[in-house]
């Protein structure tokens, strides 16, 4: 009977050949190997199984009755086999591996979805994780390894982190559909009156910003609400006469007349700087780097949109700023 495990793939490919030509010649010739070696082949099957395949005289095969019923589950085998190479093959193209990236609400809102989506097609064999938080967590978490990278609003800078400018996006008003201005038209803050204003609390880099922008400009603030919450921010404004500020990225799919009016601020403007940080102590995988030029791509189509016409910021790789290095 003998230990062999009855049917490798070629054993099998060599059986089918077989029993469909009727012949260990022709099965051969369209296998591409020998007479004597499908022969041998056919009969380790034999003593594997230990049973009859095919009845030979005077060099004609016929199938046995075992023969007949080995041949319909081998083509399954067969069959399956090719599903399984086809599924493995599809995940052949674009890069492979796991990435983990950090963004701010700032970047998920309005650009994440078409990037992700692209991504996600053309690289079927990577794995892709999508952390949504706020710059501190994120910063400690690309210190620790823990992600890939991250885009944050710019800072000073720490120990174990790498960062060049990723972005740089105009800080809108954003008011509900009845709000007093024209959508998309330069705003100047000091010209509304007293604003009800919807700001980040102070452990966000952008709150900092804001209120000096308001102080340097007298800007007055007669009511404030403070809120982490950059979909409840939206939601709150909509319903309301209170307004916000946010980075321009965040707005860019909103049409006029739907639920907001979204304006540059001007006399001055104000800029927000989103830097791209990783961890200092490895090189960004190539799966990481193709989901960066990605984002990259579609935060400067959508950043477009709010630019000012006198300003003009060009993002190439030449160009790209490293504001802190360890």
């Amino acid at each position: 009977m003998g230990t062999h495990v009855a049917g490798s793939l070629k054993d099998i490919r060599l059986f089918v050949a077989a029993y469909e030509e009727r012949s260990f010649t022709t099965a051969a010739q369209r296998e591409h190997s020998t007479q004597s070696g499908v022969s041998q082949h056919i009969r380790k099957l034999e003593l594997a199984l230990g049973v009859q395949l095919f009845s030979r005289d005077k060099g004609q095969i016929t199938p046995t009755p075992a023969g007949e019923s080995y041949y319909q589950r081998c083509l399954d085998v067969l069959r399956t086999h090719e599903i399984a190479t086809k599924a493995a093959k599809s995940y052949a193209k674009g890069t492979s591996g796991n990435i983990v990236v950090g963004l701010m609400p700032t970047m998920t809102r309005c650009m994440l979805a078409p990037v992700l989506n692209k991504f996600a097609t053309d690289n079927p064999n990577t794995n892709i994780r999508i952390i949504e938080a706020y710059s501190a967590p994120l910063t400690q978490q690309v210190r620790a390894g823990e992600l890939d990278f991250a885009i944050v609003p710019a800072f000073q800078g720490a120990p174990g982190l790498k960062g060049r400018l990723f972005l740089r996006t105009p800080e809108v008003l954003v008011g509900g559909k009845n709000a007093p201005w024209t959508h998309q038209s330069l705003t100047q803050l000091s010209k509304l009156g007293p604003l009800k204003l919807v700001l980040p609390s102070t452990i966000n880099t952008r709150r900092q910003l804001i209120e000096t922008y308001c102080s340097s400009n007298g800007i007055e603030i007669t009511r404030m609400i403070e809120m982490d919450a950059m979909l409840g921010t939206l939601d709150f404004v909509a319903r309301t006469d209170w307004m916000t500020i946010l980075p321009g990225i965040m707005m860019a799919i909103d049409d006029p007349g739907n639920q907001f009016k979204v304006s540059p601020l001007s006399d001055p403007g104000m800029m927000l700087d989103l830097v791209l940080i990783e961890p200092s102590r490895r090189p960004m995988s190539p799966a990481a780097k193709l989901f960066l030029a990605m984002l990259q791509l579609e935060a400067d189509r959508l950043n477009a949109r709010w630019m000012p016409p006198n300003i003009i910021i060009t993002t190439t790789a030449k160009q790209r700023v490293r504001h802190h290095t360890t």
